[in-house]
């Protein structure tokens, strides 16, 4: 498919037809390499270690803090006792 470089304010540009996009899997962020005479451009990995370390603080506080004694002590702690 042949395009044109277009201008973006003081930058240059290419439209990316939907159903390019759509096959190629990228949705948002990308991360654009240069090699002479190539641009290439794929979708940005989502670190998935820091979605685990995510889940891993969240489940850690849940059983912390979700607590019927956790209540009890937030209201002693408003009421002012």
């Amino acid at each position: 498919m042949r395009t044109s470089i277009i201008t973006i304010g003081n930058s240059k540009g290419i439209r990316i037809p939907k159903p390019l996009l759509k096959e190629s899997g990228i949705e948002s962020e990308v991360e654009i390499t240069v090699k002479p005479g190539e641009i290439r451009v794929v979708p940005v990995k989502k670190n998935s270690a820091v979605n685990e370390f995510t889940a891993a603080s969240e489940a850690s506080l849940a059983r912390d803090w979700l607590r019927p004694e956790e209540d009890e002590a937030w209201k002693d702690y408003q009421s002012g006792k």
